[in-house]
């Protein structure tokens, strides 16, 4: 009851705030500044209201601080720790995009601000996690249904190297029209269904609520977008993304599940590495590879439906590929 209270909250509260908030973004000029060098097309774009995040962040904030009361009380602090998370996470990137609506340029933080910030939240955060109880040092490996033990220190980097890795590639897929939206969704319902099954209220509230949040904004920015989410957002879903997998203290699981991002992020370090050794040659006509699809003739609605198809076939394989840790 409890997991379905916290849906319903987050998407009306985030369909609320799109119809209240889009408005005054429009009125403080909060407009999305488009890369010269992207796709021509997406010049058409500019000054779409950006810093959208802060709609479903709204309601899934909303929803886990009304709906998890019960368990708040119980001294359940999942979802309140995972919600913590995600807002910093989110506030790294709001404070991105206040510096590239300031400016008019897509330009915001320098690459090693954001990569010691996002560096420093991933070190407290895991540490939490561990004082908290809901993270060991063992990797459990989805599939083969093994455990390996890891040494503290170690876990750590891998901990911290994997966070990073994932909030920047969830920011990277946030590229078309409702795209990482799309993608992330199935995610969120994987985690919400494993959580559930688990009988870990808090992570499965906190799922419920992200999943529904997805679902509402979708509403505003679907093809074409009425907004966009913007780094305030993307980060925001990277952060909730992990707080998820470490929480249910399997973060390996992002290896299947998060499938799309990892082709994303992998696209792009592709093409970079390639074209300085090849002295300007290209694996793909643009990247993040969803770039070099749209150069291929796909239409934005086709990425959006072809990426969240593949994310959610990938979602009911990683379902299944743990269920033995649930004796299912």
């Amino acid at each position: 009851m409890r997991i379905l209270l916290a849906f319903l909250i987050s998407l009306a509260v985030t369909i609320i705030m799109g119809f209240l908030f889009i408005p005054v973004l429009r009125r403080l000029k909060a407009g999305q500044s488009i890369k010269r060098d992207g796709p021509v097309w997406h010049l058409s774009k500019e000054g779409t209201p950006t810093m959208g995040g802060i709609l479903f962040i709204a309601g899934i904030l909303c929803a886990v601080l009304l709906a998890g009361i019960p368990a708040l009380r119980a001294g359940d602090h999942s979802a309140l720790s995972m919600l913590a998370f995600s807002l910093i996470q989110g506030a790294i990137g709001f404070f991105d995009d206040y510096m590239k609506v300031r400016h008019h340029k897509n330009e915001g933080l320098k690459g090693t601000q954001k990569f010691l910030l996002q560096l420093a939240v991933a070190v407290a955060f895991i540490l939490l996690l561990r004082y908290l109880g809901f993270l060991s040092p063992n990797l459990y490996v989805p599939f083969l249904d093994v455990t390996v033990p890891l040494p503290e220190a170690l876990y750590v980097v891998f901990a911290a190297f994997v966070i990073l890795g994932t909030v920047n590639a969830v920011n990277l897929t946030d590229g078309v029209d409702g795209l990482v939206s799309g993608v992330t969704l199935p995610v969120a319902l994987c985690f919400c269904a494993l959580a559930a099954v688990w009988g870990k209220s808090g992570q499965s509230l906190f799922a419920a609520a992200l999943a529904a949040g997805l679902l509402g904004f979708l509403f505003f920015n679907f093809h074409p977008a009425k907004v966009f989410m913007g780094d305030t957002g993307s980060l925001f879903l990277g952060g909730a993304v992990c707080a998820l997998a470490f929480s249910l203290d399997m973060p390996l699981v992002l290896v299947p599940l998060g499938i799309v991002y990892i082709c994303e992020a992998m696209s792009d370090i592709i093409q970079v590495v390639y074209f300085k050794l090849s002295r300007g040659k290209r694996v793909f006509k643009m990247a993040p590879i969803h770039h070099h699809f749209e150069k291929c003739g796909w239409s934005e609605v086709k990425v959006f439906a072809v990426f969240s198809g593949v994310s959610l076939l990938f979602a009911l394989l990683t379902f299944l590929g743990v269920r033995g840790r649930y004796g299912l």
